[in-house]
């Protein structure tokens, strides 16, 4: 079994808390040991970085020099905003003008030698399109599910360092993998609003519905996301956004995990599936058993 740092971040302990269980749940069905990053704290987000860049760096080096020490390699977050804090954090650790002052903020021993990825690439390249494919149970038969990537998992291109950042397809080929069908998503790494949900919901509300829209438009039954701000605000908020877009919108927005997991054949509460707002039982539905292929002789 392979082991992995796990940083489940501040967000997938409280709204996205599916996101965190159906990741757990598919990693340990495709033979992938998650070690919990032990007295882990908070990554510093979006808002530490605008206060003290340096200082916001080492609150998630912290986290990256106890994988370490534990003898991990690699650190996997499923959260976007946590990944780009992580990889910030390696950045300043290895630039010449800022390792030192971070090292003494820091206060622990750190090389530096561990590589912080999504839970999207771990699925994408550690495991492998064709070996995900190889353990589905349960395909599904006639699923349309558009991928939306929004607009921070891989971009910037040289920082985040995977897929191509206007047209990835990472997401589309795990998908495709499970059995759903996977149309062209013109808008699937437009903003959705990001942080603006409330200070700006009218923000959110028109940015939120044009991808909606245009889901509807290309046939999707629901939308498959990888990012826990992405899914509330494409899931929380609907309400919100049928009063600033005058619609009523009962789209399903799920976590690529939870797509996989079902295909994987683990049981819907293990995915967190009854804590979505919009129900997506749909998924429960297509779902059908691999039938045994038949052995030729001679």
């Amino acid at each position: 079994m392979k082991r992995i740092a796990y940083y489940q971040g501040c967000s997938l302990e409280g709204l996205a808390s599916e996101y965190d269980i159906s990741t757990r749940a598919v990693c340990d069905a495709l033979g992938i040991e998650l070690i919990e990053i032990p007295d882990w704290n908070c990554c510093g987000s979006s808002p530490a970085h605008s206060a003290d860049p340096l200082l916001s760096s080492a609150l998630a080096g912290r986290n990256l020099a106890i994988a370490e020490a534990e003898g991990c390699d690699v650190v996997m977050t499923p959260c976007p905003g946590c990944l780009k804090s992580l990889k910030g954090a390696l950045e300043t650790c290895h630039d010449p003008q800022q390792c030192d002052a971070f090292r003494e903020i820091l206060g622990m021993p750190f090389e530096g030698r561990i590589r912080a990825i999504s839970v999207l690439e771990l699925l994408y390249k550690d495991v492998g399109v064709d070996a995900l494919r190889a353990q589905v149970q349960k395909p599904y038969a006639d699923q349309v599910i558009v991928p939306y990537y929004g607009c921070l998992l891989t971009r910037p291109p040289k920082f985040a360092d995977f897929d191509d950042p206007e047209n990835p397809v990472s997401m589309d080929r795990l998908l495709e993998a499970v059995g759903v069908t996977v149309p062209d998503f013109p808008y699937k790494t437009e903003c959705c609003g990001a942080t603006y949900g409330v200070t700006r919901n009218d923000i959110v509300g028109k940015l939120t519905g044009r991808i909606l829209d245009m889901a509807l438009r290309v046939g999707a039954e629901a939308v498959a996301v990888a990012c826990p701000l992405c899914q509330q605000n494409l899931d929380l908020r609907q309400a919100q956004v049928n009063r600033h877009m005058n619609r009523t919108f009962d789209l399903p927005v799920v976590y690529i995990t939870q797509v996989i997991g079902i295909a994987l054949g683990i049981a819907p509460k293990e995915l967190g599936l009854d804590k979505l707002f919009v129900n997506a039982d749909f998924l429960l539905r297509s779902a059908r058993e691999e039938e045994p292929q038949a052995k030729t002789i001679g």
